[in-house]
């Protein structure tokens, strides 16, 4: 089994959220800026540096919201021929600097700030609404509440 482990911010500022359009292998749909820790990185540091690379805004990281995990099996990967345990750490983070732009030649394609309210409406991945709820809830052992 392969293992991946992803960091990512939940960013609202005057009731919209901030987020990223990921746009991959014929799929697509709008997530939280986030992405791969890389080698020995901190996920706080993959969090810092992927929200940077997916918005263009620097970032502080506030507080750990929780963690999920899911199991991709090998049958829907693309590219590989085992199944894949994700680790998604999942942070409250804020907009420090920077200017919001899109990424380029990234998994991403578009970043843009949305009310809350829209959220519900838009073509979505599901770490998007588990994230939310982790937002709303911030449970002791960081495990997200069921739907």
């Amino acid at each position: 089994m392969d293992i991946r482990i992803a960091a990512y911010g939940v960013i609202i500022r005057d009731e919209q959220i901030l987020l990223s359009h990921w746009n991959e292998h014929g799929r697509s749909g709008w997530t939280l800026p986030g992405g791969g820790v890389e080698g020995s990185e901190h996920p706080v540091e993959a969090a810092r540096r992927e929200i940077r690379e997916e918005t263009g805004y620097e970032a502080s990281v506030d507080r750990l919201l929780g963690i999920d995990t899911m199991v991709i099996p090998a049958s829907k990967r693309h590219t590989a021929t085992s199944p894949l345990y994700a680790m998604r750490v999942i942070y409250r983070a804020s907009v420090v600097g920077g200017a919001l732009h899109s990424e380029v030649d990234g998994s991403s394609d578009e970043a843009r700030w949305f009310p809350l309210g829209e959220v519900s409406r838009l073509k979505r991945v599901s770490l998007l609404d588990i994230a939310l709820r982790l937002n709303a809830a911030e449970p002791a052992d960081g495990r997200p509440p069921a739907p």
